[in-house]
This record gives C-alpha cells, sequence and structure tokens, in this order.
C-alpha cells in the first residue's frame, strides 16, 4: 500500500509533506518550550528580587542601627565637656564627640556639629573660649588638627549657606593664643570604624561649681518665631522630590532615574504584592520616629565681666578661666533628617527645643563612602552582584552605580546604566530621600533552564535526523520505483526485440523464403540474439536471487590462465559478430597463480563488462576489446577489461554499479541495457571476495576486477 502510494509522489510533493508535517510538530514543540523556558525566566525573576528585597531591607537595618545609636546621643553630647553621672557629684568630662581623630561606625563620617538660634557654629572638636585645652589632655599640635577639622566643617556648611562662612571668634567658640588659634587649612575626611571610647570622670579641681536648676518651658512657648541663621535648614527638611534635571556642580550627580528608561515589565506584574509587603512595615518604622523630652545636665561658664571680651588676645591669656556651673534642664529632641547638599556631602541632622530656642546638631558625611559602606558590601556578598547593578539615588538624582557586569565601583552617566527593573524601593527615614534601584544586567535561568535548553537542542535535533533520514528513504524509495519502472520498460524492450527478429527469420526459413547462400547469416542471427536474451534471463535470474540474498556460490580452485583460456573461447565470436576485436593478454607468472572463484559467476562477470563496452563503444573509431591479467603489490590477481569508447563521466564513477542505474535518459537513450549488468558484476565479485573497479583511460574506460591468489 506504502509503494502504491508512493507512485504518484514526486520528490518535490514529498518535500513539501515533509515540511509541513516537521512545522505541524515544530511549531507547538517550540511553543512548549518556550513558555517553559519563558516561565523559568519568571521564577528566576521572582526569585532575584525576593533577593534584591531581602538586601534592601538588610541595607535599611543597617542604616537604621546607625542612625538609631545616633539617636540615643544627649543634647549635650555635642558639646566639649559633659556631666558625668549625678550633676551633684560635681564630675565633669569630655563628650564622646570630642574624641580626636573622629571614630564613628557611620561610613564616611566627617565630623559633628550644632547650630545655635542666632545661627552660630559649634563643634564638639573645641572647647569653648574660656575653656583652657591644655587641661583635658590636648596638646598643641592636636589643637591645631582639631581646628583645622572645626574650620573644614564650617567650610563645607558655609558652602552650601547653611552657617555663615566667618564668625567672630567669641561667638564661635575660638580659643586664645593658649588654646586654639584658628587656621584656615582644608583638612581631609577622618573615619574609623571602631566606636568611641569615653574618657573617664574628673574633678574640676579649683573651678567653682554651682547648680542651678531650669524648668523646662511648655509647648506653647518652645516653637516660635526663628533666626534667619537656621532658615535654610528649615527649606532643607521642605525640599520637594522634584528636584532639577540637571546636577550642580560638585553634588557627583549622574544624571536622573528617568533618563535610565529601565524596563520595567517584569517588576510591574509583582508591584502590587511588594507595595502590600513594604507598606506595613514601613509605617510601622516611621511610627516610632517621634520627638522625645530628655533632661540633660550641662556644664556652663559663668557670664564674665564685659571688659574680658574686649581684651587683645595677648591680654585675654592671662584672664583667669571663668568658673562652670551645671545646669539642669529638660529639651524636646526631633529625630534625625538627611540631606543630600550641593556639594555633594551628605548632612545627617536633628532639632532640638530648649529655653524657647531652637537648636541644630547633626553631622556631616562623605557621600560615596556612606554610600558605599554599608551598600557595597552588602550588594558584593550576594549572587545579585553577578547579575544585576545596585543603583542609588536621591529625589531622583542618580548617584551612584554599583556594577557587577564590569566590574567598576561607579558609572559615569545613565548610559551605561540601562536594564530592565528588578526592584525599586525607598529607604525609611531619615535616609527615605534614598532610593535603591535593582536593574538587571543578565537574568540567569538556572539549573532547569540548562535543562530545557538541552531539551530543546536534542529534540531538534531529533525532529530534524527523523525528518531527513524520513525523506531520505522516501527519496530513496521514489528512485527505486523509477528505476523498476525504466527497469520494466527496459527489460520489456531487451525481450521483444530480439524475439521479434527471431520470429521473422525463423517464419522466413520456415516458408523457404531464403537463399541458400543467406541462410547461414540467418542461423546465425537467430544463434545471436538467443544468446542474447539468455544473458537477459541470466541476469534478471541473478537479480532476483540477489533480491532474495539466495545467491549460492561454489567456490573451485582455478588458474587465472585457464579462466582467460574459459572466457575467451565463450566472448570471443560475441566480440567478432560486433565488429570487435579481442585481445587476450595474461603473463605466464600470472596464468600460474591460484584462484577460489566461482567459474560461472566469473564467466558471468566477464561477459557482462564485454557486452558493456560492445554497446557502450560502437560508435568508436577503434573497434577493440583488450582483456588482460596481471599481479598486484599485495599479490592479487585483477583482470581487466578496456574499451576505446567516450569513456564515463567523473559524476557517474561510483553510481554506475547502482542497481537499475543508467547514465542516459530512458527516452533518449541510444544503447540497449536494463541497468542491472554493472550492479550484478558488482555483487557477484563482492560474493567471491573480489572487488570492482572502474578508471578512465584515454580513450575509453577500463573494469578492473580483483581476486586474492593463493
Amino acid at each position: 500500500m506504502a509503494r502504491t502510494a508512493l507512485n504518484g509522489l514526486s520528490k518535490n510533493k514529498l518535500r513539501l509533506w515533509l515540511m509541513v508535517f516537521f512545522f505541524a510538530l515544530a511549531i507547538p514543540s517550540g511553543l512548549l518550550v518556550y513558555q517553559a523556558y519563558d516561565q523559568l525566566k519568571w521564577e528566576a525573576f521572582h526569585r532575584h528580587r525576593l533577593l534584591a528585597e531581602e538586601l534592601a531591607t538588610r541595607i535599611d537595618k543597617g542604616y537604621a542601627q546607625l542612625i538609631e545609636a545616633e539617636e540615643r546621643r544627649a543634647f549635650v553630647d555635642y558639646n566639649f565637656l559633659v556631666v558625668a553621672g549625678d550633676p551633684k557629684s560635681n564630675f565633669i568630662q569630655r563628650s564622646a564627640l570630642s574624641n580626636f581623630p573622629v571614630r564613628s561606625p557611620i561610613p564616611g563620617l566627617i565630623g559633628y556639629f550644632q547650630v545655635d538660634s542666632e545661627g552660630v557654629f559649634k563643634t564638639p572638636l573645641l572647647p569653648d573660649s574660656t575653656l583652657a585645652a591644655s587641661e583635658y589632655g590636648i596638646q598643641a599640635e592636636e589643637l591645631t588638627q582639631r581646628k583645622e577639622l572645626a574650620n573644614h566643617l564650617r567650610a563645607i556648611l558655609g558652602e552650601n549657606r547653611l552657617v555663615s562662612a566667618e564668625q567672630h571668634e567669641d561667638r564661635a567658640g575660638a580659643l586664645t593664643e593658649e588654646m586654639v588659634t584658628p587656621a584656615e587649612i582644608p583638612l581631609s575626611d577622618s573615619t574609623g570604624s571602631n566606636y568611641f571610647s569615653s574618657t573617664e570622670p574628673r574633678p574640676t579641681r579649683d573651678r567653682e561649681i554651682t547648680v542651678e536648676s531650669d524648668k523646662a518651658s511648655g509647648d506653647d512657648g518652645i516653637k516660635k518665631e526663628l533666626a534667619a541663621g537656621q532658615a535654610v535648614f528649615d527649606r532643607l527638611s521642605e525640599q520637594k522630590v522634584d528636584r532639577p534635571s540637571k546636577a550642580l556642580p560638585g553634588s557627583n550627580v549622574l544624571g536622573r532615574v528617568e533618563d535610565l528608561q529601565l524596563d520595567s515589565s517584569f517588576e510591574a506584574a509583582q508591584a502590587p504584592m511588594r507595595q502590600q509587603r513594604i507598606a506595613p512595615k514601613t509605617k510601622t518604622k516611621l511610627a516610632k520616629r517621634a520627638p522625645r523630652i530628655e533632661r540633660s545636665a550641662l556644664p556652663e561658664p559663668e557670664s564674665l565681666p564685659a571688659q574680658s571680651t574686649s581684651m587683645a588676645a595677648p591680654q585675654a591669656a592671662a584672664v583667669a578661666p571663668a568658673p562652670l556651673r551645671i545646669r539642669t534642664f529638660e529639651s524636646e529632641i526631633d529625630p534625625f533628617e538627611m540631606s543630600l547638599l550641593d556639594s555633594g556631602h551628605i548632612v545627617i541632622y536633628r532639632k532640638v527645643w530648649r529655653d524657647k530656642q531652637r537648636y541644630i546638631q547633626g553631622m556631616l558625611v562623605e557621600q560615596s563612602d556612606f554610600l558605599s559602606g554599608v551598600m557595597e558590601t552588602s550588594f558584593r556578598a550576594t549572587s545579585l552582584a553577578l547579575m544585576s547593578e545596585l543603583i542609588t539615588a536621591y529625589q531622583g538624582n542618580v548617584l551612584t552605580a554599583f556594577s557587577a557586569t564590569t566590574g567598576e565601583r561607579y558609572q559615569t552617566g545613565t548610559q551605561a546604566l540601562r536594564g530592565a527593573l528588578l526592584y525599586q524601593t525607598r529607604l525609611t527615614a531619615p535616609l527615605n530621600g534614598l532610593e535603591l534601584i535593582f536593574t538587571i544586567q543578565r537574568l540567569p535561568a538556572g539549573p532547569g533552564g540548562t535543562v530545557i535548553a538541552w531539551i530543546a537542542v536534542i529534540l531538534f535535533l531529533l525532529l530534524s535526523g527523523g525528518f531527513y533520514a524520513i525523506y531520505r528513504l522516501g527519496l530513496g524509495q521514489i528512485n527505486l520505483i523509477s528505476q523498476q519502472q525504466d527497469f520494466v520498460s527496459a527489460v520489456s524492450h531487451e525481450l521483444k526485440t530480439p524475439l521479434t527478429s527471431i520470429r521473422m527469420y525463423g517464419e522466413m526459413l520456415r516458408e523457404g523464403w531464403v537463399k541458400e547462400d543467406k541462410k547461414r547469416d540467418y542461423y546465425d542471427y537467430i544463434h545471436d540474439e538467443s544468446e542474447r536474451l539468455t544473458r537477459l534471463i541470466n541476469n534478471v535470474l541473478q537479480l532476483a536471487r540477489v533480491t532474495r540474498n539466495g545467491l549460492q556460490v561454489q567456490l573451485k580452485s582455478v588458474t587465472a590462465g585457464e579462466l582467460m583460456d574459459m572466457i575467451g573461447s565463450k566472448i570471443e565470436s560475441q566480440a567478432k559478430r560486433a565488429g570487435f576485436d579481442l585481445r587476450l593478454n595474461c603473463p605466464s607468472d600470472c596464468a600460474a597463480r591460484t584462484l577460489q572463484v566461482d567459474p560461472d559467476y566469473f564467466t558471468q562477470i566477464i561477459i557482462n563488462l564485454v557486452d558493456n563496452a560492445i554497446k557502450f563503444s560502437a560508435k568508436s573509431e577503434i573497434k577493440a576489446i583488450d582483456i588482460e591479467c596481471g599481479v598486484q603489490q599485495d599479490s592479487s590477481v585483477v583482470f581487466k577489461v578496456r574499451d576505446y569508447g567516450p569513456g564515463i563521466a567523473k559524476d557517474q564513477l561510483k553510481k554506475i554499479f547502482k542497481l537499475f542505474y543508467r547514465s542516459e535518459n530512458e527516452l533518449t537513450r541510444e544503447t540497449v541495457g536494463t541497468g542491472i549488468g554493472l550492479a550484478l558484476v558488482s555483487q557477484l565479485a563482492t560474493t567471491m571476495k573480489g572487488t570492482v573497479d572502474v578508471v578512465n583511460i584515454e580513450p575509453g574506460v577500463e573494469f578492473r576486477v580483483s581476486f586474492l591468489s593463493h
């Protein structure tokens, strides 16, 4: 049935149908693989987004712990001297914030400062002008360094118009020559990893200490009109999110977040879930940030006579230090706030209300060290560093980007930061102006993606290989059917032509229509055509045995000379009647060699080769057939059959031994034949453990049949 279906199927139709079936299987398979891979991609995105969310929470918690430690500091810690223990014990010591060099767990911390209600700058690094620094273990060289750092802090605040760049000595807390003299030298940042160690409480020695108690003012009288010196800090608190799109000089801003052109298709689908999960946590943390009331004790110098403040510097050195008194009071301390200055520094500050006056206390921090100290360290320690970038933005301005793909710590612009948005969130107050943006540079598919990729490759190879094999098989069947049809046509022609001639000459001889001198020719013609029919029938019978694997070989020991004599007697008359000269040549050393062959099959091989030579060289100028035998280097005996015809095209040398193959078109061929003669030659030679080869020799072609000798 399959063969009947293939009878009307051409090669083009076969290719078309196979392509239709291939795509009918390949397209659904490809969609399944794509859906599976896409699902893995979403799972990988979700997994890495959870990692990003966890990392953001850890970063936020790390900063929150640092800020919380600073929140616990008392109002009096921002002074040079503080009271140790019970105020009635009359013990004072240096504040923990007065240590030098400045050491703090906050990365990039430059120093602490305080601004009073009149906008006067003060730092716990320097004692008041009425105090002798040498009494507190501060040497002159250290005093100079402290003053340099204080000037550096005041210069940064002044550059950003938070305090006056210059202020009078008696208001700024400058020291006399015995103490500290201002120096206008810029100072580099001082950061450390260990927290401060408190100095031991010490008595005030000869200083007179008195204790006064002030009652805390009510809320109605605390928050009144503020001095113009703190107005800039209020403007920092009132800053909107929509900041300028262009960075100010020195702000180290890379660009705007909207310029990143992030692809949010991945993150958008899961954004509602993320907001529901983050919102309760944010509200809980914000609820804890409320002003607190604390009771503090602060040593303050008593008022000096009016003339003491107007002395020249040399005279001031001789004035005795003013006595200290300890005052206790209540203060209301607001939570910390954070802002990015135009200079690129970060200021973290709080507002403190005391005696109906407001103070600003805070710290200045280097932006790059503050951001990388917690963020980069935590980011590099996770697997996110292998496939994403962490971008930090403040109120829409991109500050830093920690890149994993290029290994660079910072990028130079928004063009290098484009990618798919993985996760985006803000830190909690007071750092709620800082935004963490995780972008995907390379999303790994995970171990399941590798399995699916291999399955897809194997499936594609199986489909391609299977359909190619089916195509080759179908093509072979189509060719075989075509060759069989040609064979049937050729056999019909080969049988009909000699039978017609035999019948015609037989009838002429029977009716006596042939003259006596022509009868011999007619008998010879009938004989030759009968021989040709016999060879054709023998070939067909042999073909039937080969296709049934029923070919029986009877090997005998025969010398090469005997084989040459045998074939000479059987094909000499055939060659002569065709008008060809038959030339046999077998050297004596070769003729004596013994071969294991089937004489009948060997004879049929040579007859087919001679018959093929006669057919294809019938129009050649040299009508001769050479049959030779010789010994090769491997001691095998080779029999050569050569004609002087046109030869065989190079592209057909390996095809002529295929069954039913003919070098000529069936409709235009000029030679007779069925296309099974040379195929039988190859099969019979192989059955007798021999080989067949063909080479072109100008002029003509030479067939070589080799057998091992014994």
